[in-house]
């Protein structure tokens, strides 16, 4: 009988890695500082927590004929659930990485599907991309993958915040009567 590894939370220690992140945004800042500062506004309002995979990626999940495709290789990690979907986002080639459009729609389905609130998803993207860059800088390899996928998710959730700003500002004007028993909010 094989037992289930003991189950670790997500935190800034969840990895040997993770060490390298705040000296490498520090040492870097940029995008890498975003990413820092995304990580850390997650890791402090954490969602409910569950089982993770903590290691999802096309290398990862493998047709078993009979048995039908199965995730391998998991690191027995508990918490917010937007942490395994964000290493989708970050695991493709630069060509397929910046592709016009790509992240948007995929942020689209997957958030749909996994019933992910977006603006969340876009921050687990964007400190995930900051982790996996931090490794590459300390294994002596080059993070442009991961930086661009950064860059793109730190860009579309700007723009996703200026979209609820004019939302709110919009709907504070509507008089409160037009909503019934209905909120203001746009979303």
């Amino acid at each position: 009988m094989h037992h289930a590894p003991p189950r670790r939370r997500v935190s800034h220690r969840s990895s040997a890695g993770s060490r390298r992140w705040p000296p490498a945004a520090r040492l870097h800042g940029g995008i890498l500082r975003s990413c820092a500062d995304a990580a850390q506004h997650l890791l402090s309002t954490p969602d409910v927590p569950v089982v993770l995979h903590g290691d999802i990626h096309h290398g990862n999940i493998l047709d078993f004929d009979a048995r039908g495709w199965l995730a391998i290789d998991p690191k027995g990690l508990c918490g917010d659930r937007g942490f395994d979907y964000a290493n989708l986002f970050c695991n493709p080639e630069l060509p397929v990485v910046t592709a016009p459009g790509r992240l948007t729609r995929q942020l689209a389905i997957v958030a749909h599907e996994a019933r992910l609130e977006p603006k969340r998803l876009l921050q687990w993207i964007i400190a995930y991309a900051g982790l996996s860059a931090a490794w590459f800088l300390g294994d002596g390899e080059s993070p442009e993958s991961t930086l661009a996928v950064a860059a793109i998710a730190d860009a579309e959730l700007r723009g996703l915040e200026r979209d609820e700003e004019k939302c709110v500002r919009f709907s504070a004007r509507i008089p409160l009567s037009l909503f019934g028993n209905r909120s203001r909010s746009c979303f």
